[in-house]
């Protein structure tokens, strides 16, 4: 699985790491953005340490048409028609809001509200033999 936003420093990444996490070893996931950023948002990286999720090796990284290529399914977060759209890949949007420059409080709700997306997803996904 893909999960795509704009700078690749918050949203995708911390979905990416919640699947990877959250399925136990069963599959693989990737983020990446449209206009990386240069570096993750250190809140970020907080709030998932705080759940046991280290992100520190993490970087932001372009989307490219060979990871969109690759996916099963690519989940775009707030990146709207800017992603290349392949012939037989299951394609979800997810209205999360951009953490950038949130209070950490904030930041801890949207990772939660992530955390209960991807759940539900690799619950979908193994119920339709996909995972």
């Amino acid at each position: 699985m893909l999960f795509v936003c704009d700078a690749n420093a918050g949203r995708s990444q911390m979905a990416a790491a919640l699947a990877l996490a959250r399925g136990s070893g069963t599959v693989h996931a990737r983020s990446a953005g449209i206009n990386p950023a240069g570096e993750l948002e250190l809140a970020i990286v907080r709030v998932m340490d705080e759940i046991g999720v280290d992100m520190s090796a993490e970087f932001p990284k372009p989307l490219t048409d060979e990871l969109v290529a690759a996916a099963d399914v690519v989940i775009t977060l707030g990146c709207g028609g800017a992603c290349p759209v392949v012939p037989h890949t299951r394609y979800l949007d997810w209205a999360v809001l951009d953490p950038t420059g949130r209070p950490l409080t904030e930041v801890r709700r949207i990772r939660d509200e992530l955390d209960l997306l991807v759940t539900d997803l690799l619950t979908t996904l193994t119920s339709e033999g996909t995972r």
